[in-house]
């Protein structure tokens, strides 16, 4: 089952890839990266469009834990502006 969120989240990469993120104040280890994907954004779709909403979105889907206990969550970058949102988690 997935769950689907639209957390802002603090991330830590490492050569482009994310390497740990804090979410709801816990720190998460990535484990490795299940899929990479980049997007264009809907730019018609905004209500305010610009030259920065014509740009692309960063996807990745990786293994992290805060402990012992794995997970799997897709992580959104939002290049434009640098922010990273926790868009989903799977159980």
């Amino acid at each position: 089952m997935t769950r689907v969120f639209g957390d802002p989240v603090d991330v830590w990469t490492s050569g482009g890839r994310p390497v740990r993120f804090v979410w709801q104040g816990r720190l998460y280890s990535v484990r490795r990266v299940l899929e990479h994907w980049v997007t264009t954004r809907d730019w018609w779709r905004e209500s305010r469009p610009d030259e920065q909403a014509a740009g692309e979105r960063e996807f990745w889907r990786v293994e992290a834990s805060p402990d012992r206990e794995i997970g799997v969550y897709e992580l959104r970058h939002d290049p434009a502006d640098d922010s990273w949102m926790l868009s989903r988690v799977w159980d």
